[in-house]
């Protein structure tokens, strides 16, 4: 994805290649069928995949950075995207998150991390970095596959030496994630 409606890619001979599309909307569809593209040939999909369609501005996020996100999920069906399951996209509140506190599903701690302010990505999220077997009662069936698009509104960023009990806050460091509930025998690989 690049700025003004381009994106580049490289083919089977390494030769790159450009794309201009005739809008905004046009190229992040685009970009969210490259995605699901991507699930669709995965021969195992047991990680986040993720595909940016803007790229924003600023540095990328981190773990214990905090960020206001919108954001729209879908049920993966069909090889596709089914049904909305949840989205913030039209409402007065957008969803307030720490990176790496462990308060999502672990495919959001994971898919969202190097995105700037402004940027939009599209995550396929495996039921085990999601809700697993045990799913959401009347919303996502167990063991279902997901689909966000997340779009990062507002940033904080964790500043190294900046907490504010005088202790030296640097997340950037950090190789591991945090843990999270239910994530017992995945690595961060």
């Amino acid at each position: 994805v690049q700025p003004n409606n381009y994106s580049t890619f490289y083919d089977d001979q390494r030769q790159n290649w450009s794309i201009m599309f005739e809008s905004e909307k046009a190229a992040m569809d685009f970009s969210k069928q490259v995605c699901i593209a991507k699930c669709n040939s995965s021969p195992v999909f047991d990680s986040v995949l993720y595909q940016d369609l803007l790229l924003g501005e600023g540095q990328g996020v981190e773990g214990g950075d905090s960020l206001e996100i919108a954001y729209t999920g879908w049920l993966f069906q069909n090889n596709g995207i089914g049904q909305v399951f949840d989205s913030n996209v039209n409402k007065d509140k957008l969803l307030r998150l720490k990176l790496g506190s462990g308060k999502v599903i672990k495919g959001w701690e994971e898919g969202m991390m190097g995105m700037k302010k402004g940027g939009r990505r599209c995550l396929i999220i495996p039921p085990a970095w999601a809700y697993g077997a045990q799913g959401v009662a009347g919303r996502v069936p167990p063991d279902s596959t997901l689909v966000f698009e997340v779009e990062v509104r507002r940033v904080k960023l964790v500043k190294e030496g900046s907490g504010s009990d005088g202790q030296s806050v640097s997340s950037r460091d950090s190789p591991a994630p945090s843990p999270v509930p239910n994530s017992d025998g995945f690595s961060a690989d």
